[in-house]
This record gives structure tokens, C-alpha cells and sequence, in this order.
């Protein structure tokens, strides 16, 4: 005889939970063999419940629990009120079982004597052909896995019986079954079926799946995962780690235990690898709670001893090996949705276009290959060591000035990973960047082009007119390498940043690029961060928050990088000087605005000045007008939402660089110096440009017309750049064979490798007046420079000024012995080119009057300067006190993690890829308009029928292209697909 049934149900308080009991209480009523009793809890307030129709017939008592109760803990609260010898059936709110349920389940129990728990097939309340759960079992690291779940009904699972596990919603669990199997309170709301039927295993019962016996449910109820990812991750995270300690043997378990925090670690760098960083924090949330949770482990584990009976041997067959693992989440190797992007680099012209700008370049610096450095402009030799590199870009000490602590420039950062590409000698990789700037521009522009045309004349359009921007040539001509490396990122800033919002790759890519451009060029920070607060308008209007997510990312890495600079600045009471061109500070001849509006950054237009005599340099402009009318009539193309924001980037880049010459916050020789307005020109040239490819690309509908056009524009553009081209050959370049110190050689000699050894330079000035600084090492370098110094109103660090005037004047004090105190072995009177009379007459007097002092020993004139060298001990310098070393530890880790976590997420991987060739590279594509796709073969009939997905539109022939599909439009395409997803 079967023993009598209790039913817990568990349901919420609420309307709509209500009103889902009431369907399940008249499921129970209907079924072939009723429970004996039926037990409610409610969680929260059960006025409702008890307010339904004729629940007292079949109700036998409800329980009010806390709204925050769990489905085990609101099982164990009803657990006193069954019979002992009943059998417990687990319900929920959403749980509508069929009318035979409970009775096949009840038989099921009858006929096999070693089964403890029954399990039914969950499906769909909606729509019952589709299987929701049907068995549960696990990997050999105990991650839960679901043996049949998404499918689609056929009956192809019903000789399913013997598993390890099973979803706990409508489990059946027999009355003569030990106590301890009752879903672990100790559990997190996840995996509950899995771990009863682990516990059955080990106390020598199983757990038998039922078929037959049909539960309806729902995803919302108590009993199922949160819907909520983040809260999802953390309960299934905290239940896997909970049962690896509580299965784990005794001796494991303090091993278990402390590898949870290094395992989160590692798996933390897995999930941003793998694009799911929504799952980091609850990673480290479920090991810092398992941590805690030592008294639930307690119980759990004595609860398994006390009836434990098997080994975990006779549990291994029905776990899930690794390679059954891999073929069941495996979702085959091509791309999704039958469409393929692909990239045609090789095919499409690219890797021409960059061989060709490679030869205009070694053409057009062909003087460089002797260079050991580069230098002239606002160029100075980089470190000696990649370490020193790395340590100018960390918090701490300034190699500038005397006792200056503080953050770096984020430039410093960009300049050490540039030198780290010639460990052996940092400053060649500045010689060897401006030998492939060319080439490395056209590369960029050409993949910035794949996203707004499929057309191979286009693509090396927009390579070859990125390369020859006015105002990228007079950054190489003047020698100012942030904005040359600016000019080189920006394309890539655009490649990934109009696609963050589909990807978690794209995104992290995108914010390690903007961080990048923004350490070149501050000034550019309000215009990113007015199209990152459209960009993400639009995502929130179009109620796309997986896209609005990524978004929020992107702007994190460089808030990081910035952060302590911008405290620092504000401290000094001068927020305007963060945004200061880094580097040296180079000053500017005043350009009109007029120049600025025609797209030139300098009054010489890009070398018309001295290549024209001054007779053709006011008609120069006339050559970007067929570029600009181009990008102009964006605004009329079918593809008009894109040429809207390609021009708004076009005005804003403008607008940055008409308000540039206005901000003065640097100061070089006494003399402040505005910020350059090249860096806002180089992102209105990306939106000119681009906008001008949106209209060839749709409105030119002719061949020959759009390459007319296109031949008009880049011939125009290429008579423009051929000034800047010939600068260095003839001579009327800034640039030049650069020292590999600025220091006299004795000094440098002397300096290698000794950080702790200064220099004073004191450099008189056309107005008579002296400027005095202190250089650490063997050279002033440029990762050494910092915006504290350059912007600085007032003194910063210890005044090196009073001491030199001292020096300089009649005043007996032991000038020696002070300089020697504060480190400085030297002192060097710089001779500037082309000195005025006021200048001369203040260094002859320096001359004589350190000549008088006693402690300096005369080296003689050098190069440089006259140069003494300090007589005496030369005091260390000062480290960082015990408190600044805490910060710049503290401010270094913060920006490593989020930086690394950054890199990690744009890691692509085999998923990511396939996903981002699964969708059109095009961004703002119409849904009539074809991919026009490069030649390809032609796809015969067998073909055809082998890979029906893949070409799912019909071939059609166009004068560009043999083959192009059409496909679905980007709005329909689930705004999820990712890597991870993917993989899933």
C-alpha cells in the first residue's frame, strides 16, 4: 500500500502569485490519486492566500514566512507539520501538474524499492511540447549540469531513468527516506534537486527520473533561479561552492577552503576572458560567503555522514566527463544566423594599401633609418630601461624638479608600452614610429572604413585619406608624438567604440583605445564624453540595456588612469590644467580660427608656406573641398542616421579645436602656451571622412561616378600632404637627428643607470629673466615630463628658485653644500640658439659668478653649456615617505586591475569571433540594402543544398562584386550575441 502524500507548496505574496496557487491547488484537486495534505508557506503576507476561493477543503495549514525565505528554508518551516511516514511532494506556486503526476510519481517510488526521490519532466505552463528540466548531473568539479532542458518534446528522453539529479520543483521524496533528504537550507536557492539526489546516492537510495509524469511550471516562481543574471551567477556559484565543501573529505576541506579566494582569482580572469564580467562580483561574493558560512557547512556535512553508505565511486558513472561537457555546449564551428562577415584584408586592397603608404614613408623620412634617436619638436629621448618607463608611469616620485610626488600623466603609460616594444633601446621605438606612421595610419583607417562600407575602393579610400590628414603630417613634421599617436588610435577608437554595444570584446577593446587617446590628448575628454552620453541616449530610449551596460564600461579605464590626476589638480585649485597637452610643451605660433574651420592646425598650412612661396598657401583649402562636400550630402544618403553622427563627431572634433587656442594652461620659458588644436582636428578629419564614405557608398549609385569622385578627393588631398612629404628630405622639418641625451656627455657618462643623480639647468631667457629646473639621471626624458610642472602656477615640490638665485648672487652662503644636500652633482648653464643681447649678458654674469663660488670644479663648455661639477658627498635622494608608498601602491594596484581587466575582456576568442562575423561589420546598415561582399566564387547547386543557412538570399550580380547576400536587418539581430552567449 503506497504511503499517504503531503504536498508543500511553496508560493509569494502577491496578486499574481495568488492567482498561480490557486492554479496549482486546483491541479492537486484534479489529480487521479490526491495528496492526503496539503501545506502552504507563503513568503511575505499571506492575506490573499488565505483569502482564495475554498482553500480550506484542501489546505490543511499556511505558514507566513519572511519575504526573503528561500524554497529549502520555507521547506523545512512546514517539514514539523507531515505525518512521519508520509511522503513529501515539493511544489511551488508555478508548479501545475498533470492529473497522473502524483500517481506515476507514487508508483515509480512503489516499484523500485532503492529509490528514495521521483522526479517528473518539467515543461513549459505555456506551452507543454517544450522540456524545461529532466535530469541534472555534474562535472568532476561539481558544476551543476542539465541533462535535457530548451528542447522541444519527442519523447527522445522518456528511457531516461537513472541520474544523479534532478530540478527540485515536483520531486517526489519518500516517506521512509532518511530526514537529511530535504533540500540544504545551507544552499543559495540553486541545485537543490542535484544535491538530494547526491545525498540519496551516498546513503545508498537514487534518485529515479519520471517521464510519464508531467509538471507545468513557470520561470518566475520561488523555486526556480533568479532571472536576474547577477543574482543568478551568485546562487549558482555559492551552491557549487558549498557542495564541494560539504562532499569534499575531511582532510580537503581546510585545502578546499583556502583556495577559495585564489580560485576566484583565477576564474574572475576566466570570466572576463570568456565576456562575462557581469559574473566577477558574484564570484567573489559566493567564495567570501562560503568562506563565512562554516557553520552551515558544519551541519551539512555531519547531516551526510550520519547516513552516508556508498562511496563516491559508485557515484562517477553518472557524472558528466569534460568531453561530454565540451559536445554538449558545443554549438558546431560555423557563424551564426547564416550570415558571414568576413574581414578581405588580404583580398579587399588593405594589405596594399599599406605597403604603399610604407614606401611613400621610408620615401618621404628615408633619413631616419640612421637615426639612433629622434628628436626636435616636442620629441626627447625616452628611458634607458623599459623598468624606468614603468616607473614614470606609476604614482610616485618626478623625475622633473626637486621632491615633486604625485600621479603621472596617463601619457607616460602610452610612452611605456611604445618603449617596450624595444626593451633593448626604448628611444629607437620613437625613430621606428615615425618610420611606419604612414603605413600604421593607413591601417587604421582602412579597418575604421569596414565599418561603414563592404566596397574595396572605399575601404582604401579611407586608409589613404586618414594617412595624409593635414593635420596628422604637421604632427610628424613638428615632432609632437602624442598627437602623432593620437592620430593612430583614433581609428581604432572608432572601429570598436560603434560597436560596444554588441559585444563585451568590442567594449573592452574600445575603452583600452580610448584610455590610450585620451592620454594623448586631454582636450579631447568633453567631446568623448558627449558622444558617449548620446551613444548611450540612444541605447536607453531603444531599451537596449545590455548595450547601455557596455557603454557605461567604456569611459572606466581612462576615469582610472585619470583619477588621481584629476584629484591633484582640483587640490591646486586649477581644474582647466588637466587639459594640457602632455609632453613637452611646444610653442604655438598663432593660428586663426579660419586656419582651424579649413582643417589646417598651423599657420604654415601643412608646409605651403615655404613649398609655395606664400603665392598658392590662401588657395591650399580649395583642395579639401571636394572632401567636404562629400561628407556634407551624408545627411541626404539612405544610410542618413549614420552621416547624422559622423558629421556631430565632425563638429565636435571642430569645435574642440576652435576652442583650443583660447585655453592657455601650459607655460613654456615663462610664456604660456595654449593647447594644440591638431588633436580636435584629427576627430573632425575621422568624421569628415567617414561621412564622405557613407555617401560614395549609398548615394553614388554609377560606378564610374563614384570613382571619379573618389579619385577627385584623394588626388586633392594627396597634393595637400605633399609639402609635409618633402619637409624632411629638403630640410623644413622640426624633426632631426635627435641626441640620445640632453645632458653634456660627461654628466650622462656619469648619470647611467643612477636615477639618484641631479642636475641643475639654469637657462637664461630673452627677457632677461633665469629659469631654473632639476633633471634626474642621465638625460631629460619625455616619459619624465609631467603636467604637474608644465601647468603649475606656483612652486611645486621643493623651490628650486631660491637656491639658484642665491647661487647666482653675491649673497656668502655654502651654495655647494646646499646643492649637494639635495642630491644635484651638477649644475649646468644652458646655451640656447639664437640668444638676445638680455639673455647673453645674464648667462656671461651666471658664468663669473659660479666661477667665484667655491665647491663648483669647471668642467668647460660643452655642447650644451658651461657645466660644474658639485666638490663634496652628494646626499641621496629622498625616497617616498612610508605614507606616499602605501598610495602609490594603492592608486598602481586599483589602476592594474581595472586596466587588466579591460585587456582581458578584449581578448578575442574563438566565440567572440564567430559572433562578430555572425553580424554585419556595417554599423547603421538600412534593412533594404545588400552586402556588397568582394569577389568569391560563385556557390554551385550541391553547395547550396550541403549549407542551406549560409546562403539563404539569392545571388545577385553586381558590377563590384560577383556573389552578395542580403541579410537580416542589425535591429533584429539579439543585441546579447556575444562571446560567452555564444559559447552557451
Amino acid at each position: 500500500m503506497p504511503a499517504p502524500v503531503h504536498a508543500i507548496i511553496v508560493a509569494r505574496s502577491g496578486e499574481s502569485a495568488s492567482v498561480q496557487l490557486g492554479r496549482t491547488l486546483d491541479a492537486l484537486r484534479d489529480q487521479r490519486t490526491p495528496p492526503a495534505a496539503v501545506t502552504v508557506v507563503v513568503l511575505g503576507d499571506a492575506t490573499r492566500v488565505r483569502a482564495l476561493s475554498g482553500i480550506g477543503y484542501i489546505v490543511e495549514g499556511i505558514i507566513e514566512a519572511r519575504a526573503n525565505t528561500t524554497f529549502s528554508e520555507a521547506v523545512a518551516l512546514a517539514q514539523p507539520r507531515v505525518a512521519p511516514g508520509s511522503a513529501v511532494w515539493l511544489l511551488a506556486e508555478d508548479t501545475r501538474p498533470d492529473p497522473r503526476a502524483l500517481h506515476l510519481l507514487a508508483g515509480a517510488l512503489e516499484r523500485s524499492p532503492s529509490a528514495a526521490i521521483a522526479a517528473p519532466k518539467l515543461v513549459q505552463q505555456h506551452d507543454d511540447r517544450e522540456i524545461v528540466s529532466l535530469g541534472v548531473s555534474m562535472t568532476r568539479a561539481g558544476r551543476a549540469v542539465e541533462l535535457a532542458a530548451g528542447e522541444l518534446d519527442q519523447g527522445q528522453h522518456d528511457d531516461l531513468e537513472d541520474v544523479l539529479g534532478a530540478d527540485v520543483r515536483g520531486v517526489l521524496i519518500r516517506g521512509e527516506a532518511p530526514a537529511v533528504l530535504r533540500p540544504d537550507t545551507a544552499l543559495a536557492g540553486a541545485d537543490e534537486g542535484l544535491d538530494l539526489g547526491v545525498r540519496a546516492r551516498l546513503g545508498g537510495a537514487r534518485l529515479v527520473l519520471v517521464p510519464k509524469a508531467r509538471v507545468g511550471v513557470l520561470p518566475t516562481g520561488p523555486a526556480a533561479q533568479p532571472r536576474n543574471a547577477i543574482a543568478r551567477a551568485w546562487a549558482t556559484r555559492r551552491s557549487q561552492l558549498h557542495r564541494r565543501l560539504a562532499y569534499a573529505p575531511a582532510v580537503a576541506v581546510p585545502l578546499h577552503w583556502l583556495s577559495l579566494l585564489p580560485l576566484a582569482l583565477w576564474r574572475s580572469i576566466t570570466h572576463l576572458i570568456a565576456k562575462r564580467p557581469g559574473e566577477v562580483v558574484p564570484e567573489w561574493g559566493a567564495a567570501l560567503t562560503s568562506m563565512v558560512s562554516l557553520r552551515a557547512l558544519t551541519r551539512s556535512r555531519r547531516a551526510i555522514r550520519s547516513f552516508r553508505r556508498a562511496s563516491w565511486a559508485d557515484i562517477a558513472p553518472l557524472r558528466v566527463s569534460r568531453a561530454q561537457l565540451k559536445q554538449r555546449l558545443d554549438d558546431g564551428h560555423g557563424s551564426e544566423r547564416g550570415v558571414v562577415s568576413e574581414l578581405n584584408f588580404f583580398g579587399g586592397g588593405g594589405a596594399w594599401t599599406v605597403l604603399a603608404a610604407l614606401l611613400v614613408n621610408l620615401v618621404a623620412f628615408v633619413s631616419m633609418l640612421a637615426w639612433p634617436a629622434i628628436g626636435g619638436g616636442a620629441l626627447l629621448p625616452l628611458r634607458q630601461t623599459v623598468a624606468a618607463l614603468w616607473a614614470d608611469a606609476a604614482w610616485g616620485l618626478r623625475d622633473l624638479g626637486l621632491g615633486i610626488v604625485g600621479p603621472a600623466d596617463p601619457f607616460t603609460g602610452v610612452l611605456a608600452v611604445l618603449g617596450s616594444l624595444s626593451p633593448a633601446a626604448p628611444s629607437l621605438a620613437l625613430v621606428v614610429l615615425w618610420l611606419l606612421a604612414l603605413p600604421l595610419a593607413a591601417l587604421g583607417g582602412w579597418f575604421a572604413a569596414t565599418r561603414v562600407t563592404d566596397r574595396a575602393g572605399l575601404r582604401i579610400l579611407g586608409g589613404v585619406l586618414w594617412a595624409l590628414a593635414p593635420t596628422f603630417l604637421s604632427a610628424l613634421v613638428q615632432g609632437r608624438p602624442a598627437a602623432v599617436l593620437l592620430h593612430l588610435v583614433l581609428p581604432w577608437v572608432f572601429h570598436t567604440a560603434v560597436v560596444a554595444h554588441r559585444s563585451w570584446g568590442a567594449a573592452g577593446a574600445a575603452s583600452v583605445l580610448i584610455a590610450a587617446a585620451l592620454a594623448c590628448s586631454p582636450s579631447l575628454a568633453p567631446a568623448f564624453v558627449l558622444l558617449w552620453l548620446l551613444a548611450l541616449v540612444l541605447m536607453l530610449a531603444g531599451r537596449r540595456l545590455r548595450g547601455a551596460a557596455r557603454l557605461l564600461w567604456l569611459l572606466i579605464p581612462s576615469t582610472a588612469l585619470f583619477l588621481p590626476l584629476v584629484i591633484r589638480q582640483l587640490r591646486s585649485g586649477d581644474p582647466w590644467a588637466l587639459l594640457a597637452d602632455p609632453g613637452v610643451v611646444l610653442p604655438l605660433d598663432a593660428v586663426g580660427r579660419a586656419d582651424i574651420v579649413m582643417g589646417f592646425p598651423s599657420v604654415d598650412r601643412a608646409g605651403w608656406e615655404w613649398f609655395a612661396g606664400g603665392v598658392l598657401i590662401d588657395w591650399v583649402p580649395l583642395l579639401l573641398i571636394p572632401l567636404a562636400v562629400l561628407a556634407l550630402l551624408s545627411a541626404l544618403s539612405p544610410r542618413w542616421r549614420a552621416g547624422y553622427v559622423l558629421l556631430a563627431t565632425t563638429l565636435t572634433g571642430l569645435a574642440t579645436a576652435l576652442l583650443a587656442p583660447g585655453v592657455v594652461v601650459s607655460f613654456a620659458a615663462g610664456v604660456g602656451v595654449s593647447v594644440w588644436p591638431g588633436t580636435g582636428l584629427s576627430l573632425a578629419w575621422l568624421g569628415v571622412v567617414g561621412a564622405a564614405l557613407v555617401t560614395l557608398d549609398t548615394v553614388v549609385a554609377l560606378r564610374p561616378l563614384r570613382t571619379g569622385a573618389s579619385l577627385v578627393a584623394a588626388i586633392a588631398v594627396a597634393v595637400c600632404a605633399l609639402p609635409a612629404l618633402l619637409a624632411v628630405p629638403t630640410g623644413h622639418a622640426e624633426v632631426q637627428n635627435g641626441p640620445t641625451s640632453t645632458l653634456p656627455a660627461l654628466v650622462a657618462a656619469q648619470a647611467v643607470g643612477d636615477a639618484d643623480r641631479g642636475t641643475l639647468v639654469l637657462t637664461p631667457l630673452d627677457d632677461g629673466s633665469l629659469s631654473a629646473g632639476v633633471v634626474w639621471g642621465a638625460s631629460a626624458t619625455l616619459s619624465a615630463q609631467t603636467t604637474l610642472v608644465s601647468t603649475a602656477t606656483a612652486p611645486v615640490g621643493d623651490d628650486i628658485s631660491a637656491t639658484a638665485v642665491d647661487l647666482l648672487s653675491g649673497r656668502e652662503f655654502d651654495a655647494a653644500g646646499a646643492l649637494a644636500r639635495q642630491g644635484i652633482s651638477f649644475v649646468l648653464l644652458a646655451q640656447r640658439p639664437q640668444e638676445q643681447d638680455r639673455a647673453r649678458t645674464m648667462r656671461e654674469e651666471a658664468t663669473t659668478s659660479v666661477d667665484q663660488r667655491p665647491g663648483f670644479i669647471k668642467a668647460g663648455q660643452t655642447a650644451r653649456g658651461m657645466l660644474w661639477r658639485v666638490d663634496g658627498d652628494i646626499a641621496p635622494r629622498p625616497p617616498l615617505t612610508p605614507s606616499q608608498g602605501a598610495i602609490a601602491s594603492l592608486v598602481t594596484l586599483v589602476q592594474l586591475i581595472i586596466l587588466l581587466a579591460a585587456v582581458l575582456l578584449a581578448i578575442p576568442t574563438r566565440a567572440s569571433r564567430r559572433a562578430a562575423r555572425s553580424r554585419s561589420r556595417i554599423v547603421g546598415r538600412m534593412p533594404d540594402e545588400p552586402i556588397v561582399l568582394p569577389r568569391q566564387r560563385i556557390v554551385d547547386h550541391h553547395d547550396v543544398q550541403a549549407a542551406p543557412a549560409a546562403v539563404e538570399a539569392p545571388i545577385i550580380e553586381e558590377p563590384e562584386a560577383q556573389a552578395a547576400r542580403e541579410h537580416e536587418p542589425e535591429h533584429s539581430v539579439p543585441e546579447d550575441v556575444d562571446g560567452a552567449e555564444a559559447t552557451r
